[in-house]
């Protein structure tokens, strides 16, 4: 082992003094670059650049994200007097949807500070408020797509215009987005809410009554609070349930033709008519529990029975001829034979008391109509669309408003009733929203940090070729100027000349050291 090592020292030793001294500073150069390289770009790769989270934050609130982000372990900066906290680059983005899941901030808003650092010198303030908005729904966008089961997501941000006067009271900013969702992933009510209080938070002055989010599906995710049906008006509220109404029977619609015709091939609309009257009365009911044949049943009976049997005296006398007498009734002048029977029965029947406290529906839908329009599979070819297709999904809707209304009001509906509050549209649609497909981006710093390591191999590559060639051709040239051994020439033999002379030479090079008579061949064929 110790002698492999020295042949390896002493091969390495012979190549180094064997270089001049431009190839030694070359080669050291070229080390000392690919070094320099390296460390640069392990120092880009592994520095941590730390970017705005949340600004204008309470004292309370820093002090609760800095120790929600001390337990996850990520570092961060407090900065501003303790209202800005910054943390890593590559987290923040995660960062700022898990936060917004847990509630935080209640106070601050994302940061957009680094806008006003790019603006260029002379832009005006529209210029500088488009780029901000345009920026802020594109940053907006970039972190809804980081909640599982987006994909893509498009936001539109209506931003109030300031006012001149300081009396007038703040407007509110809206906000319209729409999600390109995973084919079949359901959001549970925790990721709905992290979705809207995090649009909420990323926008100054917007609550989340005013933010519309929908699918490419054209289903609408919304947020279940308490406080949108506590109003102070009666009207707010039975416009609320309205509203709930035909939102459900729309998405209803929507999914069940969304799944036989594409989801994107069907809008459907609900328009619905609400009886918001409220009825309570109380009842008290007497029945018989023998319905059939009336009769209660006896909780207690007295039978009374009477007879008698003797003699006694015979009716008499003249009729009404006495002082005292009636007239027309004859008197008892003797005794006669006599019997009495008198049967007395009470019963007394327990019946069925029924007292009901009854309280009506505060709503019942007394009318409804359907509105869906399909795209026929060859938008181009309206008679695509079979007409049976048309008629079947007619008799589904009509079913749907048959059911749907107050049993009283439909049990009135005719067929044709029902088929005037159903309406089929076919036509192509031109509104479509498209998203763009996104490919993965390889920074530029990449590129750069590839093509100089390549070039560096190359140059390499190209110095170790030529040292080597170089180094042949030493070798060979010394073997050549090597003075041949005296030789005393024999009578028979003829005598040498130089052509023969090197011919023997390469002889027996080529038996010797192959390797070296086969890179000499290369090197002339090369030449040549």
């Amino acid at each position: 082992m110790n002698e492999r090592m020295r042949d390896y020292i002493n091969k390495i030793s012979t190549f180094w003094n064997g270089r001049t001294k431009s190839q030694k500073m070359m080669m050291i150069g070229s080390f000392l670059l690919f070094i320099i390289i390296v460390s640069v770009a392990s120092f880009f790769a592994t520095r941590t650049n730390f970017v705005p989270l949340y600004s204008n934050l309470s004292p309370q609130e820093t002090g609760q994200i800095k120790a929600t982000l001390d337990e996850r372990g990520i570092e961060s900066e407090i900065t501003d007097n303790g209202t800005t906290i910054k943390v890593p680059e590559q987290v923040v983005d995660t960062l700022k949807v898990e936060l917004a899941a847990e509630g935080i901030p209640n106070s601050g808003n994302i940061d957009y500070s680094f806008f006003g650092e790019n603006a260029g010198f002379g832009m005006t303030d529209n210029e500088f408020n488009v780029l901000k908005l345009e920026a802020m729904q594109t940053e907006l966008a970039n972190l809804i797509k980081e909640i599982d089961g987006i994909e893509d997501a498009k936001v539109m941000i209506n931003l109030p215009q300031p006012s001149v006067f300081v009396s007038d009271q703040e407007e509110e900013a809206s906000a319209s987005i729409v999600l390109k969702t995973k084919p079949g992933y359901k959001f549970n009510e925790q990721q709905i809410k992290s979705l809207y209080h995090l649009v909420s938070k990323s926008v100054p002055n917007l609550p989340t009554e005013n933010i519309v989010i929908m699918n490419q599906f054209f289903e609408y995710f919304d947020l279940k609070n308490k406080e949108n049906f506590s109003t102070t008006t009666t009207f707010a509220t039975q416009h609320e349930i309205k509203k709930q109404i035909e939102r459900d029977i729309q998405r209803q619609v929507q999914q069940m033709l969304g799944t036989m015709m594409g989801q994107d091939k069907v809008v459907v609309s609900v328009t619905a008519d609400i009886d918001f009257t409220q009825e309570n009365r109380k009842e008290n009911l007497v029945t018989p529990v023998d319905e059939e044949n009336k009769e209660g049943i006896a909780v207690s009976v007295q039978r009374i029975t009477e007879t008698f049997s003797g003699k006694g005296a015979q009716p008499g006398g003249v009729n009404g001829t006495g002082e005292n007498e009636i007239p027309n009734y004859q008197s008892i002048n003797e005794e006669a034979n006599g019997d009495y029977e008198r049967i007395e029965e009470t019963i007394n029947n327990e019946v069925n008391r029924i007292k009901k406290e009854i309280i009506e529906s505060p709503y019942k839908i007394r009318d409804l109509g359907i509105q869906v329009m399909v795209e026929p599979p060859n938008p181009k070819n309206p008679n695509s669309l079979p007409q049976q297709t048309v008629e079947d999904i007619t008799k589904i809707l009509g079913t749907i408003v048959r059911t749907s209304i107050d049993k009283k009001v439909g049990e009135q509906l005719t067929d044709e009733d029902i088929n005037n509050r159903v309406v089929v549209s076919v036509q192509p649609f031109n509104g479509k929203i498209k998203f763009d497909e996104q490919k993965p981006t390889i920074p530029m710093w990449v590129y750069i940090g590839g093509g100089v390591l390549l070039a560096i191999i190359i140059g390499l590559l190209i110095l170790l070729l030529r040292l080597r060639r170089q180094k042949d051709e030493e070798e060979f040239a010394d073997f050549i100027e090597q003075p041949a051994a005296p030789n005393i020439p024999d009578i028979n033999e003829e005598i040498e000349t130089e052509a023969s002379l090197r011919r023997k030479q390469l002889e027996k090079l080529a038996k010797e050291k192959p390797d070296e008579f086969a890179k000499l061949l290369r090197t002339w064929l090369a030449e040549d």
